[in-house]
């Protein structure tokens, strides 16, 4: 706790507030001298009143009558002392009682309480910042980015324009920085020249403005931007963005994967060489199966990493089983995959029409992309000024039993909720699971948060839109050790750690103790992907691995020392 001096002090350097100061010590030595002047006064006309009292005796009596006190122990019995002792309490009224509270608050307590908001939101940061992440405008998105970047220890700093704003994410445990997101100046005190990389979420024009400013400062750095109108791409792209999220085509096209209309592999993260594939089981030879008795494998020489059921994912171990709502994540090179589907897909291709509801950006990027691959579609949509296709919509409210049933709810493998309203999102996941409880369910989850309730109504995939916009944006970063691959799921490289040199990858037990998968090894420039249970792990390589966080964490506190 700081003395009340050196607050003082501290306040008279701060700007434009030093001159408050001076005016509030002058109020202070003026009541300081009035004080004297009554006590001197006081003194005379207790003498004129035949009264002998001391110098100290005078002051006290001064402050007890200016401040209202009146204890009543020293009084005046004359008129011309009566009138003195009116005059004193009506100035100690009007000075100590009203101007100086105002006072004290207007030059001080209220620039040493501005002067603390100003320590919790500064407006520039230190000289000497490294290698930091400039976020722009807070949402979902940056507030799940928020969340990687702590867990990966990466300096950041989330600029906002008001000070109100700031001390509310500075009590939340966000480092902010208060300025505008327009001026030039404002990065400049955010050391652009230092930093990594700069994201902006807000709207397009304000999303532009922010790009063409930063890109006026820095030629290089790396912009990523979200655009909610396509049209908008093009203008962002000529104001200076390195990359422009489309987090709606994004999260339709993600939902469309896990769709389970055919059991083609489709990569959803690549690692040099390396791919990370989904394929899902249904009506393959593979359900029914544990991934021993499956031998993709040795069909295929692609490695099965872990699998989804109902959203929840797990490390591959032999004796999983394989069911029809199974999805597979593969890891393997781009030839190895194509295998798989050579040897798989043949079982299991188009049949019925997938439903989609809700007709908005995410759920017309399902369709489209469903379309790309002869996936046969029908949309659910209340508005009519969606409908763009009568032959692919179907107009009404899903909650209609009536109106799912001629969009073919009966027969379709799978159902995409793709509705903004997470609520909505939690009520039509429930009613599908009551009318199909043997259909997959795909959905999407706005607030990150909301993902756990979806999968507690039975929901089979959750696609999060702040986690898929967080998540591009942090492989952006270019970090060579970690690129996140799925919610929760990551590919990770590293040194060889010392305890594993000189052993075979069966022989490190590193599945069964840690749930990671070893995916690929390089050395001496060679990457071997998919190694073999036999393959020797040398000193001078490096091994990347496939897991949860969890998994992750578990693999460094046992092997790396």
């Amino acid at each position: 706790m700081k003395f009340l001096t050196s607050e003082i002090l501290s306040l008279r350097h701060m700007p434009g507030k030093r001159r408050n100061i001076n005016l509030l010590f002058r109020f202070l030595l003026f009541l300081l001298g009035l004080i004297l002047l009554w006590s001197v006064l006081f003194h005379y006309l207790m003498k004129l009143e035949g009264k002998e009292y001391s110098w100290i005796t005078g002051i006290y009596w001064t402050l007890t009558v200016m401040s209202t006190l009146g204890f009543g122990d020293i009084t005046f019995h004359t008129d011309i002392g009566r009138i003195f002792s009116m005059c004193v309490l009506l100035s100690g009224t009007v000075f100590m009682l009203i101007l100086l509270p105002f006072t004290f608050i207007e030059f001080f307590y209220e620039p040493w309480v501005n002067a603390q908001a100003a320590a919790r939101a500064p407006t520039m940061l230190p000289e000497d910042e490294q290698g930091h992440v400039i976020l722009v405008n807070f949402n979902t998105t940056i507030a799940t980015l928020i969340n990687r970047l702590e867990k990966y220890n990466y300096q950041y700093a989330l600029l906002v324009a008001e000070l109100e704003d700031a001390l509310v994410f500075h009590d939340r445990g966000i480092r902010v920085v208060v300025g505008d997101p327009g001026d030039p100046n404002t990065y400049k005190r955010l050391r652009i020249e230092n930093a990594a990389l700069v994201a902006s979420m807000g709207s397009d024009a304000f999303n532009t403005n922010v790009t063409f400013t930063v890109r006026g400062l820095h030629k290089s750095i790396p912009i990523i931007t979200r655009a909610r109108d396509l049209d908008s791409v093009d203008i962002l792209e000529l104001a200076g963005a390195t990359q422009v999220l489309e987090l709606g085509d994004m999260t339709g096209r993600a939902m469309a994967r896990r769709t389970s209309s055919n059991a083609l592999t489709h990569i959803v993260g690549n690692f040099d060489d390396l791919c990370i594939a989904e394929a899902t089981a249904t009506e393959t030879p593979l359900v029914g199966k544990t991934l021993k008795e499956s031998n993709i494998r040795e069909h295929t020489s692609c490695t099965v990493v872990g699998v989804w059921n109902r959203g929840v994912f797990a490390a591959a171990t032999p004796d999983i089983a394989i069911t029809e709502n199974t999805v597979l994540v593969l890891a393997g090179s781009k030839e190895q995959l194509q295998k798989y589907d050579d040897f798989y897909c043949i079982y299991h291709m188009a049949g019925s029409q997938v439903v989609i509801i809700g007709g908005g950006r995410v759920g017309r990027a399902v369709g489209k992309s469903l379309a790309e691959r002869d996936i046969d579609y029908r949309i659910v949509e209340m508005k009519p000024e969606r409908i763009k296709d009568p032959d692919k919509y179907v107009h009404g409210n899903a909650a209609d039993r009536s109106v799912l049933e001629t969009a073919g709810i009966s027969k379709t493998p799978s159902v995409v909720i793709t509705t903004h309203d997470d609520d909505m999102n939690v009520y039509l996941s429930i009613y599908c699971r009551s009318l199909r409880p043997d259909m997959q369910i795909v959905c999407r989850a706005v607030q990150e948060h909301t993902v756990a309730a979806l999968t507690r109504a039975g929901v089979d995939f959750v696609v999060s839109d702040a986690t898929m916009g967080a998540n591009k944006v942090f492989n952006l970063l270019r970090r060579s050790d970690v690129i996140m691959v799925a919610e929760g799921l990551d590919v990770f490289r590293m040194p060889m750690p010392a305890s594993l040199i000189g052993k075979t990858i069966a022989n490190s037990a590193i599945r069964e103790s840690t749930r990671c998968s070893v995916v690929a090894v390089k050395s001496n420039g060679d990457t071997t992907i998919n190694p073999g249970p036999d393959h020797l792990l040398k000193a001078g390589s490096e091994i990347a691995l496939i897991g949860t966080i969890a998994a992750e964490e578990e693999f460094v506190s046992k092997f790396v020392e």
